[in-house]
């Protein structure tokens, strides 16, 4: 039995098809270990289980009997799976067959819908963000949008499946978003058409001798796009690359065999990340086996609030190992592992199992990887109405087990001292960022700066 592995944000959806995270996905659900030390085992003995279960059932009962109208029985008991599993933290939950089939669609790349990652919030839906060449991101819809009501009724009292499946729809037809966006008092509507998405995982550019890869994602074929992109770059630069900066902004993660392999990519040996899950023979440790396609050419790493999962394992892995800088702002702080068990043809469980640690042995959830040189998008302090990290959830795991969990990991002395003196904010002239200009985005002008002196005071000590 294959393994399939990987690391999204746990609520994070596509809208048109689920996005949810594949940590360890095995073919059925088996019967869970007898409780030997566990807690709430320990304070419900079998009796008292026995009791909940009858109440689980007078209450089923009941509503069959009594709701106000006639409710099927499967909808009564998917809600109920759901709810037992959402209650636990912001990343467990159940998938019917329909859900569980849209969210191995996704890890293909292709699917029909806007091409909006988008999570559940204080039940509203929540950009998490929009993803490239998509008709959400030409539409302009931003990380942090609320929607608030789909072609005029309101999501609120849907779940987030259910609003999920009401944005996605057949290539041609088109559905208006009501949306409030921070710092505009009224909420504005988008209308989008709906497409067949083909994600574009990895893009890339040269600017001047500076590769420039964008990974928007960890699929299937992150890590083959990424080898092509680092073979593409230099060829076009003559073999005169003098480093690369690799994008993680608004990644949400994916599969986390390829954030492995693209670790390997760029780290020849040593450890990756390790998970330590409840029983300790499920605990696992992956090392790198690989070579450095760049032959240790400076690279630097750009993260956000939207970076999360597979995003921070590699970008905690080549910060742990001083392999690259990373720049930007705090990643959002999810180091949580999800196992989706399929349980016959009735769906999936996605259940939260393990946290993640990076290679020093930090564990990053609820507080993110800071970057090495602090660098915001915009010059103005960004508002926050609602939680947009992981540890502003509801029920969101504590950081423990992880070696100084509150501390960052040793200061480093490998930064030049130029990048040390970049301005955190762009100045007062700064252009209004453009998506099709490059120049107009701070934090990737101050990633090639930083790249540059990387290079610079490579080629001193030489």
């Amino acid at each position: 039995m294959k393994l399939r592995n990987s690391l999204l944000l746990g609520a994070a959806f596509a809208a048109g098809i689920v996005a949810g995270p594949v940590l360890r996905t095995v073919p059925h659900l088996h019967l869970p270990r007898a409780y030997a030390d566990d807690t709430v085992g320990a304070a419900d003995g079998p009796q008292d289980t026995y009791h909940l279960l009858n109440l689980f059932g007078e209450v089923f009962e009941k509503v069959r009997a009594d709701y106000v109208a006639p409710v099927k029985d499967r909808e009564l008991v998917d809600n109920a799976l759901n709810g037992m599993l959402t209650g636990l933290d912001p990343h467990s939950s159940y998938m019917n067959a329909k859900q569980y089939k849209d969210m191995q669609v996704v890890t293909t790349g292709k699917y029909g819908g806007l091409g909006l990652e988008v999570t559940s919030d204080e039940g509203l839906v929540k950009v998490i963000s929009p993803i490239d060449d998509t008709p959400a991101a030409r539409a302009g819809m931003k990380a942090g949008d609320l929607i608030l009501s789909l072609n005029g009724k309101s999501v609120e009292g849907l779940s987030l499946n259910e609003a999920v499946d009401q944005m996605k729809g057949d290539a041609g037809t088109t559905i208006t978003l009501n949306v409030k966006r921070e710092h505009i008092d009224k909420p504005i509507d988008v209308t989008m058409t709906r497409e067949v998405i083909h994600i574009q995982v990895v893009k890339s550019a040269l600017y001047g001798d500076v590769g420039y890869i964008r990974m928007t994602s960890f699929n299937e074929e992150s890590d083959t796009k990424l080898r092509e992109a680092v073979a593409k770059l230099k060829e076009q630069s003559h073999g005169n690359l003098r480093g690369v900066v690799f994008d993680l902004r608004n990644n949400p993660g994916g599969l986390l065999d390829q954030a492995v392999d693209v670790c390997e990519d760029f780290i020849p040996d040593g450890e990756i990340v390790s998970t330590r899950a409840r029983h300790p023979e499920d605990s696992q440790r992956w090392d790198a086996k690989g070579s450095d396609l760049t032959d240790g050419l400076p690279l630097v790493v750009l993260i956000n609030g939207g970076s999360a999962s597979a995003s921070e394992i590699v970008a905690g892995a080549l910060q742990d190992h001083r392999r690259a800088v990373i720049v930007g702002t705090r990643s959002f702080g999810k180091g949580s592992v999800q196992t989706v068990m399929a349980m016959g043809n009735d769906g999936a469980i996605r259940l939260t199992t393990a946290r993640y640690y990076t290679p020093s042995g930090r564990s990053i959830q609820g507080l993110g990887i800071a970057p090495d040189v602090p660098v915001a998008e915009s010059r103005e302090d960004e508002i926050h109405y609602l939680p947009d990290r992981e540890a502003d959830l509801n029920h969101a795991l504590k950081n423990e087990g992880g070696s100084a969990p509150t501390k960052p990991p040793a200061p480093r002395d490998d930064i030049p001292a130029q990048a040390k003196q970049i301005e955190a904010k762009p100045p007062a002239n700064w252009p209004k960022f453009d998506l099709a200009k490059p120049d107009t985005d701070y934090q990737l002008q101050q990633g090639i700066i930083v790249v540059k002196d990387m290079a610079a005071q490579r080629h001193a000590a030489k």
